[in-house]
């Protein structure tokens, strides 16, 4: 998220925080660590992932310990990095809910049509030559580019599935990021795309989707792909061009999926897939040698009563 350039000092006072670096150093975005770039301030909590964001594109890290601070960057120094990550967001991008079925800040192009029960939020953008069937959702911020059609009952941009475990509850990270659909889409009915913690969701030009396919946040998908239905991409997963992911395939945070790859019906993805591979399984590796370890497992019956009969 670009916000109007802050020091270092204010965005300090912003969530009561110490700080380590020079006052007047500027700050000009803040994103989740996948999503960072120079100018942003990213948070981290755990020690696991200190070295992660201390060497990140990010130029301002909110950190929960003190630690030597590298050389044209800034510390922030607080006890919840988590929380205060939750406060930047509610101060700078605070929520501001539509209570009319399409807002009057969207807009929304030529021969677009919206049927009865949709719902677009604030600063919507929908292009030209739409279809958005009943019960369509599109929250605030969205981004829908020119011939996209979108099936019944879809929510396009809710919150991102990111929750910090707490003693007596489970406090969820604000999001404010979007969805950004590309030229020619089209989106199945009863499918769910999370917008972006702090950066967008996007779903490229020409890719198609079918019904009860959830999309994590901060998923980028590439042009012209094909996912059938019960398709489950949890957060911050890059999918190249031309790929193509069966029924109810599985695919776990933080995957890159190459270009013109497929992923074979219910199997489940825990490691990246080179560009052009076919995997199958749970978990999912290449498709010809888990075919052939399938086939052997079902000799291994006829093989162990041919060991006892002896």
């Amino acid at each position: 998220m670009q916000i109007t350039p802050i020091t270092l000092k204010a965005l300090a006072e912003i969530i009561k925080a110490e700080y380590l670096g020079d006052p007047n150093h500027l700050i000009t975005g803040f994103n989740e660590i996948h999503r960072v770039g120079k100018g942003d301030v990213v948070f981290v909590d755990h020690p696991k992932y200190y070295t992660k964001a201390l060497e990140s594109e990010a130029t301002t890290i909110i950190i929960n310990k003190k630690v030597e601070c590298p050389a044209g960057k800034a510390l922030i120094i607080v006890d919840e990095p988590f929380t205060a990550f939750n406060t930047l967001t509610q101060h700078f991008q605070p929520k501001q809910y539509s209570a009319l079925p399409v807002s009057a800040t969207a807009k929304i192009g030529a021969d677009t049509l919206v049927m009865p029960g949709c719902f677009i939020g604030n600063n919507v953008v929908i292009g030209d030559n739409c279809i958005l069937h009943p019960n369509v959702v599109v929250y605030d911020n969205c981004m829908i580019g020119n011939n996209v059609i979108i099936q019944a009952g879809t929510v396009i941009g809710s919150d991102a599935f990111y929750f910090k475990n707490r003693k007596t509850h489970f406090e969820q990270l604000e999001t404010c990021g979007n969805v950004v659909i590309e030229d020619d889409v089209k989106i199945g009915a009863g499918c769910t795309i999370d917008k972006g913690v702090s950066s967008d969701t996007r779903i490229g030009r020409g890719t198609i989707i079918d019904n009860l396919v959830h999309v994590g946040h901060d998923v980028v998908i590439g042009e012209m792909c094909l996912f059938a239905a019960g398709v489950g991409i949890a957060g911050c997963c890059t999918i190249g061009n031309r790929v193509t992911l069966w029924g109810q395939a599985g695919i776990a945070s933080d995957i890159t999926i190459g270009d013109g790859a497929v992923v074979q019906a219910q199997s489940g993805v825990s490691e990246n897939i080179p560009e052009g591979k076919v995997y199958f399984g749970t978990p999912a590796y290449d498709a010809r040698a888990k075919m052939k370890e399938v086939f052997a497992a079902k000799q291994l019956p006829s093989l162990i009563h041919k060991l006892y009969d002896k």
